[in-house]
């Protein structure tokens, strides 16, 4: 064939690839998706960032090992003095009483919703009812456990606090924590149930093991929540301008802390607000990191 023969043949069939409208279709989508996703991102980088400006000003030692300040003129050398130590104490008190009411009660309750009543009657109106527990609002379980165990001990306490506290934690930790069981493979079931183990040995040898990753991850989101709630904490632990070790009686914490300082007009109890509020937000970050860690050994 002659050098005209190739150059007709190639001519005839265009090596050019054509986008059809389903191609620009999807690009497009693509791109909105990826849009959408970053535009999602930007409300948490700016409320992270703002913070940690804002925050970051104040931090130091002093904050958990001094009580809050006097106010204070940002002329005064005893300016940048002061903390909130007593916040810090009563946030870990009431979380960790909330945590050990919430968590044992919420994995126990996901185990027999999973394990023993799936597809019945019963697990259904408790999903329900968990449903509608986890849309209640949070000053509701504050003035439920004011009613319950403040006016019943005629005092404000940590142990009042975490309780409603408590009560907004469980359902998170028991739709996870159901959700996580039932997630696992029924071969494990069937393997476990055929080499002759028991229901109980199934269940705490082979069920939960293969669950606790999700498991952690619904108990760090209920404690993350928990944490910051600041509405059911006013009812029930009220404040503390000292320190108290004591679980019976009122209590300062770090959400009320912020909510108490942020309004006043003293720019040094601003700054404590500030502060507290970035060491929330680093308290949340640290349990994430932690479960994560404990789920990598638990592998």
């Amino acid at each position: 064939m002659t050098p005209q023969d190739f150059s007709s043949l190639a001519s005839g069939r265009s090596l050019t690839r054509t986008l059809s409208s389903k191609t620009i279709f999807s690009n497009m989508m693509t791109g909105l998706a990826f849009a959408c996703a970053v535009i999602a991102l930007i409300p948490l980088v700016a409320v992270i960032l703002y913070v940690l400006i804002n925050g970051s000003v104040r931090l130091g030692p002093q904050l958990f090992t001094q009580l809050p300040p006097p106010p204070y003129q940002p002329t005064s050398p005893q300016f940048n003095s002061g903390g909130f130590g007593n916040a810090f104490v009563g946030t870990l008190m009431t979380v960790g009483i909330a945590s050990l009411i919430s968590i044992p009660f919420g994995v126990l309750a996901a185990i027999y919703l999973s394990e023993f009543a799936r597809d019945t009657k019963i697990a259904d109106a408790v999903n329900f009812m968990t449903n509608v527990l986890s849309g209640v609002p949070s000053i509701v379980m504050g003035v439920f456990a004011y009613g319950l165990i403040v006016l019943y001990t005629k005092s404000y306490s940590a142990f009042a606090a975490g309780f409603a506290l408590a009560v907004l934690m469980l359902p998170t930790i028991v739709r996870t924590s159901t959700e996580a069981l039932e997630s696992v493979s029924g071969e494990l079931r069937q393997a476990s149930v055929g080499l002759g183990a028991t229901n109980f040995q199934t269940v705490s040898r082979v069920i939960l093991p293969a669950a606790v990753p999700a498991i952690l991850t619904g108990v760090m989101l209920g404690v993350a929540r928990a944490a910051g709630e600041t509405a059911p904490v006013i009812f029930t632990a009220l404040f503390n301008n000292f320190w108290n070790f004591d679980v019976w009686k009122p209590t300062a914490t770090l959400s009320v802390l912020v909510y108490n300082f942020a309004v006043t007009p003293y720019k040094n109890w601003q700054e404590l607000a500030w502060a507290a509020a970035l060491v929330l937000v680093a308290l949340v970050l640290v349990a994430n990191i932690l479960s994560r860690w404990l789920t990598q050994r638990k592998r």
